[in-house]
């Protein structure tokens, strides 16, 4: 991960869990030297799921997360968008979810202002870093009603499998979080792999399903969706015993 400098954190996010490729170049399914499900994906994920991890919080998410609690309506229920791109997902939940509070976490200083659209009142951006930001959510007893994570860098190099969100020690952390989480990707066995690490986590998950969209929620979606790409969704109820 990449080291932040001083910066304003609540400000319009961007992401690095997103793909870094450029909107208008062309778009390729993803590849993989993987030919299916990764081979430790099931002791990757128990090992995380047996030690909580307790790497550092950087200074900045905690600085961006107390900036976020002191602004907030705690009588408005929470919407996450992890890895937020340039806040274009954000607006759009915010949309959907007039009555909500809708939070883009993302950490990229490069994407910060390419957000060119007015802020809707109910949503609100930081900079910070998602896994240390979902720590700091979970410290607090704070439950988001809602989580997406909406294409978030796939890692497709096999000896990346730690660098994806349920290859990441945090992974148990997020999915403890609780609420309804969405994940869309245009790579099957991310979603897949998702799908079988909530599983070890003790999470029931319902199969992954292709889906076609009518009005995309981020811009890689509409991109994926007009070069032909099969798109991905995984929907977990996270709330306790449900």
């Amino acid at each position: 991960m990449v080291e932040h400098r001083a910066f304003n954190p609540l400000v319009e996010g961007s992401s690095p869990s997103r793909p870094t490729i450029p909107l208008n170049s062309p778009s390729s399914v993803v590849r993989s030297n993987q030919p299916g499900v990764h081979e430790r994906l099931a002791a990757v994920v128990e090992r995380h799921r047996q030690s909580r991890w307790r790497g550092p919080i950087h200074p900045a998410s905690r600085s961006a997360y107390a900036a976020f609690i002191d602004g907030w309506d705690q009588h408005s229920p929470l919407v996450l968008d992890s890895g937020c791109g340039t806040g274009w997902s954000t607006a759009r939940i915010a949309e959907r979810y007039p009555d909500c509070t809708v939070l883009g976490v993302d950490q990229s200083a490069a994407r910060l202002g390419r957000f060119r659209e007015t802020e809707l009142p109910n949503m609100r951006r930081v900079r910070a870093r998602a896994e240390d930001f979902w720590r700091l959510l979970a410290a607090d007893g704070i439950r988001p009603a809602r989580h997406f994570l909406l294409y978030p860098n796939p890692w497709p190099k096999a000896a990346h499998l730690r660098r994806r969100w349920h290859g990441h020690p945090v992974f148990p952390r997020l999915l403890s979080l609780g609420g309804q989480l969405e994940l869309r990707t245009n790579w099957g066995t991310y979603a897949e792999e998702f799908r079988l690490a909530a599983g070890i986590c003790g999470t029931a998950a319902p199969p992954v399903v292709s889906f076609s969209v009518d009005s995309p929620l981020t811009p890689f979606e509409r991109k994926y969706a007009e070069s032909g790409h099969r798109l991905y969704r995984l929907c977990l109820n996270l709330e306790k015993g449900q």
